[in-house]
Parts: structure tokens; C-alpha cells; sequence
């Protein structure tokens, strides 16, 4: 599981660096090449096997709904392989740049099965929504028996 959040600088190629305790986690769950796609507001970096499961749960889903085919064509569409580099970099491809507004900070955010990566002013702006809805938002999550 990943957690935790840190802020790194994206380079003018479009590498970022991967913080050291998601890279030791993203190789404890695989060797494979982590996968990296859109989310809506940021890029996800997901360990292979991990991104596999998600594929093949989005692949089982009703295709016949428009919802569905729509997060399939958003998500699986905008995935990629991203190995990291001997310096612990990955390339964010410039069309997950683009979307995800990256364009010099970067927040790199542990989200349990997945590393999250956003512009840092994004994130910080979504963190303060997030915080003024947090009794709204804790309330839906107990639905889900949480």
C-alpha cells in the first residue's frame, strides 16, 4: 500500500523522481514496468499487477453502458508502461502532463494501491475542497460500511 505525499519537480523532459518508498513498494509487488494513466484530475502510477486487475474489472463491466465505455476509453486508453530509471525517475508522457497540468511542481501522493501524481497547486486546491466537505464526504463513505 502506498501513503504519504511528497512534492518534486517535474524536468523539462518530463521526468519526475519517484520518492524512494514507493519505488521499494512498487518493487516488492512486482518487477514488471508500473502502469500510468489519467485519473480526472491527475496521473495515476499503478504497480503492473495491480493495473492488470484494474483493466480486467473494467473489461468485465457492462460495455453496453455508455459510463462504462466511456471509463474504459478514458482510463485504459491514456495507460502506458513507465519503468523507472537507474536515477528513480519515470517519463510522464506529454499528453498525461497536459491533463494533469504539470508543468514544474509536482505532488506525488500515496493513495493505497495507487501513487497519484499532480500539479502541486492542484492538489493543494483539491485538498482545501476535500477539507470543507469532509463531514459530507465521511458520511458517504459510511454507507460503504467504512
Amino acid at each position: 500500500m502506498f501513503r504519504g505525499r511528497f512534492t518534486h519537480t517535474i524536468d523539462t523532459k518530463g521526468r519526475v523522481s519517484v520518492p524512494v518508498v514507493f519505488r521499494d513498494e512498487l518493487k516488492r509487488l512486482g518487477e514488471k514496468a508500473p502502469i500510468l494513466t489519467n485519473l480526472p484530475e491527475c496521473a495515476a502510477l499503478y504497480p503492473y499487477d495491480g493495473w492488470i486487475e484494474l483493466e480486467r474489472q473494467l473489461a468485465e463491466a457492462s460495455s453496453m453502458q455508455p459510463e462504462v465505455q466511456a471509463l474504459q476509453r478514458f482510463m485504459v486508453s491514456g495507460a502506458t508502461e513507465c519503468p523507472v530509471d537507474a536515477q528513480g525517475r519515470i517519463l510522464v508522457p506529454s499528453w498525461l502532463r497536459e491533463h494533469a497540468g504539470m508543468d514544474h511542481d509536482v505532488t506525488i501522493a500515496g493513495v493505497g494501491k495507487r501513487i497519484e501524481l499532480w500539479d502541486k497547486t492542484r492538489f493543494d486546491h483539491d485538498l482545501v475542497r476535500t477539507k470543507t466537505r469532509i463531514g459530507e464526504l465521511s458520511a458517504a463513505v459510511r454507507q460503504f460500511g467504512l
